[in-house]
């Protein structure tokens, strides 16, 4: 437990950067502390405390939520709604539109029961970006023409308007269109039945829309065509096409990546372009399948890497929530740390991150890693194998505390340093643990 209030401040706020402003409420007192960092609220002190949550909240609401809303927000501000609403899952959320400077703002109203019961932080999250994003989607699939053409689940074209484009492109090489300047890159999502036969169907809709951002945000300047289930076709052109090679060279980089990190989707990926002597763009796709597939059995032959990475294929790959998660808080100790290396472990997926100046320092290929232990064990000096070992297994055990070590690692320069390790404990809102981090301090030589 954070028992020293600059670091329970610091923690706040850090937390609080994510949002708004967070309240921190007493549910049976209604005494209340804020933590904020800008001027939402047009405070100039924070944190700022007041006595009485609830009827506060009721009292102001008129000057901070659109008058549409007002009746709403009355209500879940009301102190038994809170309760009610708490009771079963220990959260609740509900969108509302704030006013701001007499602009409607569209926030989303956060509750969470804290462990203690006796306590519920409120949080308030600007999601107007968010709003205007699915109102520009809902303008999109109002078109009955857009939607015919359009893959519900990703939002790029579907395999309609790639037939429809396929035809385009064969009446241009019909005609003998001599500045026909085309590619077509061929994608192919690994383990996509695996993922729905194992995990679910939620997790491959996750993985099949990670992979169509993937291709949108490095093929910019071309069509992008779901036209299977695992399967996306992109037809390069104009910039694309003159940097073609670059291109497809950062994506299979970034495949890599979520290969070695299991973050993301695995992709395999082909390209040929239109040549002299292609009488459909069918020819040019069957090239670009026939490359996909080589790059797919590449990617396959490298799964024993996960061994080295401590990343069994067996596994079950963390959720992109609860990565996100790890993320920020991550980014919340890394604030109030004074020093040395963080890190910060999912129990639940055995999934950690460390800080990038300790992968440089040790070698290790990514901050990111499932079953750290295995992958910091080939940096472990031989005769503190067995305390590194036995500290893991209590910290995985949940044990209520985490006893200081030191141990000898070796750096990538092959030199050893003796290393100084705090640990800490954090358990869900029914007491089990669910996280365990810290920090490691190189000792002075």
């Amino acid at each position: 437990m954070i028992t020293d209030p600059d670091i329970f401040n610091q923690i706040a706020f850090s937390f609080a950067g994510h949002f708004e402003c967070v309240y921190y409420v007493n549910i049976e007192t209604g005494h209340y502390i804020v933590f904020a960092e800008d001027e939402f609220l047009d405070n100039s002190e924070f944190p700022g405390e007041g006595s009485d949550f609830f009827a506060d909240a009721v009292k102001n609401a008129h000057v901070f939520i659109h008058p549409g809303d007002l009746d709403l927000m009355r209500k879940v501000y009301d102190k038994e709604n809170v309760i009610k609403n708490l009771s079963d899952t220990g959260n609740y959320t509900v969108n509302f539109r704030a006013l701001v400077g007499g602009k409607v703002i569209h926030m989303r109203h956060i509750e969470i029961m804290c462990k203690d019961k006796k306590h519920v932080v409120f949080c308030l999250e600007n999601v107007e970006r968010e709003f205007l994003e699915k109102e520009e989607q809902k303008k999109d699939l109002m078109s009955a023409e857009l939607m015919a053409r359009r893959d519900e689940l990703t939002g790029v074209k579907n395999s309609n308007a790639y037939k429809e484009y396929e035809e385009k492109i064969d009446r241009k090489i019909s005609s003998g269109d001599e500045d026909l300047k085309i590619g077509v890159v061929m994608c192919d999502i690994n383990d996509l039945k695996y993922i729905n036969d194992t995990m679910g169907h939620n997790f491959g809709d996750e993985a099949i829309q990670a992979t169509s951002n993937l291709i949108c945000s490095v093929f910019q300047h071309s069509p992008v065509f779901r036209v299977g289930g695992d399967e996306f076709v992109v037809v390069i052109k104009d910039h694309d096409y003159e940097h073609r090679e670059a291109l497809l060279e950062r994506f299979r980089e970034e495949a890599e990546v979520n290969r070695k990190t299991r973050t993301g989707p695995v992709v395999a990926s082909g390209m040929a372009v239109y040549e002299e002597g292609d009488r459909k763009l069918a020819d040019v796709l069957c090239r670009a399948d026939h490359l996909m597939y080589e790059n797919k059995g590449d990617l396959k032959s490298r799964k024993n890497d996960y061994a080295s990475m401590g990343m069994e294929s067996s596994g079950i790959p963390i959720p992109d929530e609860r990565r996100r998660k790890l993320n920020a808080m991550f980014s919340a100790l890394f604030t109030v740390a004074g020093g040395g290396y963080i890190y910060l472990n999912d129990m639940r997926y055995d999934f950690s991150r460390w800080s990038l100046s300790f992968t440089d320092d040790f070698g290790i290929e990514s901050e990111y890693m499932y079953q750290a232990d295995k992958v910091l064990l080939k940096c472990i000096h031989p005769d503190d194998v067995a305390i590194f070992n036995h500290a893991v297994e209590t910290a995985l055990r949940g044990s209520a505390k985490m006893l200081p070590i030191r141990y000898r690692a070796r750096r990538k320069d092959g030199n050893y340093v003796v290393l100084y390790t705090r640990g800490f404990i954090i358990n869900d809102d029914n007491g089990v643990p669910e996280y365990f981090g810290g920090i490691v301090i190189p000792e002075e030589e």
